[in-house]
Formats: C-alpha cells, sequence, structure tokens
C-alpha cells in the first residue's frame, strides 16, 4: 500500500527535511506540499536540492487542502499547528511538527510558550524509555504524534537510561548544546545571518528560558515512571540548560552531565547505556573513550553517544551528536510513521551520514 501525505510548512528547513525523507520513501507518496507567503509558487524555488519534487507547486495551508491524505504532516512554527489539527477532525494519521502538542503540562505550556494550549499527542521518539518499556509501544497505531524538538530529544536520549535505572541523580542536570542555526527555521532574523554567527559562537536562551527545557524534564519523568501532566521541576527533574549557536549549518553536540548516584560502580554506570541501547536501529553508545563529531551525523536518523564517567567531579558526562534536522525532527516523524502505520521501523531511513 502506497500513502498519500501532505505536507504543511514545505518551503521551511523541517518540512524540507520531512520531503526529503519521503521522497525516497518506497511506501509513501507527497502529493500536496502546503506553504503560507510562498503559496502559488514552485516548490524547487524553495527547495532546489528536491529534484524528484520539482512538479509540485505550493499550495494554501488550509484543512481543506490537507484534508483527505491519509498521512498529513505539520511542519509549522509553535502556536500555529493547532487551528489545523482541531479542523481536521478525524483525518487517519497527523504528525505534527512543531510544539503545539508535545507537552502533557498546561503549567509548562504557560510558563514556556503562551497562546492555547493544545492535548497532548503520542510522543515521537521511540527509544525513549518509558517505565519498564519505551515510547515506541506507545507509537503502534497511533494516530496523532508530536514529533521532537531537536533539542530535547537529544538530551532525553543522552540522559534517559541513566535515570531510568537510578545511577544518576536528575536534580542536578548541566546541559551545554552546540547547534547549528536551521533549528530555528528559515525566517529571516539578524541574529542568524551569516555575517553575525560566521567565525563566532553565541550563547542564547540562558538561565533556564529555552522552551525546550520543560519537554526534556517531561521526558526524564517518563524514563523514570513517574506521573504526566505535571511539571518535571515538581517531580525533581532540574536542569541548567544553555544552547550556543555555533557556524554550521546543521547539526546538534549536546554536553550533558549529572551526578552519579553513591554506591553505583562504573560497570554499572556503562551499562545502563548499553543494555537501553543495544538493539536500537538509530541509538549508538560508542566503545568507551569514544566521542562523536556531528559530521558523523549529517543527514542520517543517527543519534551517536559517547560516556564518560567522572570520578573526580562525581558525575556522568554525555556527549550526543545528531543531525537536528533528521533526527532531531524530520527522521524521528518519520520513524514513528512508520511505527504507527506498521512498516518497518527503518524504512526510508539511513544511519548513514555524509562525509567530509
Amino acid at each position: 500500500m502506497t500513502y498519500s501525505v501532505a505536507v504543511s510548512g514545505a518551503s521551511g528547513y523541517a518540512g524540507g527535511e520531512v520531503l526529503r525523507l519521503l521522497a525516497d520513501h518506497p511506501d509513501f507518496e507527497i502529493t500536496t506540499v502546503t506553504a503560507h507567503s510562498n503559496a502559488g509558487q514552485p516548490l524547487i524555488a524553495h527547495q532546489p536540492h528536491l529534484r524528484s519534487l520539482a512538479h509540485l507547486t505550493l499550495q494554501d495551508t488550509t484543512p481543506e487542502i490537507l484534508a483527505g491524505h491519509d498521512v498529513v504532516v505539520l511542519a509549522l512554527p509553535h502556536g500555529q499547528s493547532g487551528q489545523y489539527t482541531d479542523a481536521l477532525g478525524d483525518s487517519a494519521l497527523i504528525v505534527d511538527c512543531g510544539a503545539d502538542h508535545r507537552l502533557e503540562s498546561e503549567t509548562d505550556w504557560n510558563a514556556f510558550y503562551g497562546g492555547g494550549y493544545h492535548e497532548p499527542w503520542t510522543y515521537g521518539v521511540p527509544e525513549l524509555i518509558v517505565g519498564a518499556g519505551t515510547q515506541r509501544e506507545r507509537l503502534v497505531g497511533a494516530t496523532r504524534i508530536a514529533a521532537p524538538g531537536c533539542n530535547a530529544s537529544t538530551v532525553a536520549l543522552s540522559l534517559a537510561p541513566g535515570v531510568a535505572a537510578g545511577v544518576i541523580d536528575p536534580a542536578d542536570i548541566v546541559s551545554v548544546l552546540a547547534v547549528g542555526p536551521s533549528g530555528a527555521g528559515k525566517s529571516l532574523k539578524t541574529n542568524l545571518l551569516a555575517s553575525e554567527i560566521l567565525g563566532t559562537a553565541n550563547p542564547y536562551a540562558v538561565g533556564g528560558t529555552h522552551r525546550h527545557i520543560p519537554e526534556i524534564r517531561q521526558a526524564l519523568v517518563a524514563a523514570r515512571g513517574g506521573d504526566a501532566g505535571t511539571t518535571g521541576a515538581d517531580q525533581g527533574i532540574r536542569i541548567a540548560f544553555t544552547p550556543v549557536l555555533v557556524p554550521m549549518a546543521r547539526g546538534i553536540l549536546a554536553t550533558t552531565s549529572a551526578p552519579i548516584v553513591d554506591g553505583v560502580t562504573d560497570a554499572q554506570i556503562r551499562d545502563a547505556w548499553a543494555s537501553a541501547y543495544a538493539d536500537e536501529p538509530f541509538v549508538h553508545l560508542l566503545p568507551a573513550g569514544e566521542f562523536p563529531r556531528t559530521a558523523d551525523v549529517i543527514g542520517a536518523n543517527t543519534a551517536l553517544l559517547g560516556l564518560a564517567v567522572d570520578r573526580a567531579a562525581n558525575r556522568v558526562t554525555v556527549i550526543a551528536a545528531v543531525d537536528n534536522l533528521t533526527k532531531g525532527t524530520a527522521g524521528a516523524a518519520v520513524q514513528s510513521m512508520n511505527i504507527a502505520l506498521g512498516l518497518l521501523e527503518t524504512r526510508g531511513l539511513s544511519v548513514n551520514g555524509v562525509a567530509p
């Protein structure tokens, strides 16, 4: 069976990456692409790398145009998806790459986003530990999927095994991320101009203000088997989170650490991550002493993790590398779609990056 797909926000970075992955997927046919201000223009004018989709023209983003497809993917800025998901009603499978359906706590939504709150959907990070299982089980047969925030899923995958196994203390997490500006979208912003970011590293959303923080806490609460719908801070998940823009178009290198629980051995620590990801096709723990580079994951639906035990500081440090547009967003969406529809999870996705 071939599934018809409509992709909104198709002229943006996230929408473009969804299209790139679906263009070579044997089970999906992209039949409709929509945009807002770019409606009426050829898709190829905005996504010139997608040569196989040159026949498509951007249409207006309306519920009427999006309706009637087997799958609808929304790649819109936060606060914009809800109006369409409400109107689409009983459409078959909808995947939201924005933030509108990620958070289970309305308090967190109001504190970090504001505006209308929408019901949480099934979270699209299959490998995330949830109690005794993984999020994968919840995605089977799902019809409403919230793709993750790229920074959030990177940090959550970095620490979830340690939190679930009880070998680290999630009350004192420190995470610093080097991120490419494509994660901020395609809108023209002065701080994202080449002249502003080339040759420099620029911190932003410092001091607990980044919108992915509650999503990370929510994921780690789930890993520990906590109650959904309450803020992670209320359940003892505390994180100092600092992203830094660096001059690479795409990619995230996240360095995250947390204290070691008393009495835990080095072997127990490493085993927590090794056992959690041993059979995962897209999340790989590197051998002891090895650490990833963003160059190794560009274009791949792969998360590479390197783990170090720092006994002098009594902390575990995890370094994670992902492509923010692939594994961080579009790849996670397609992987979740595969699971929801009963397809092979790895279908249409690659573990191989592009080098050099």
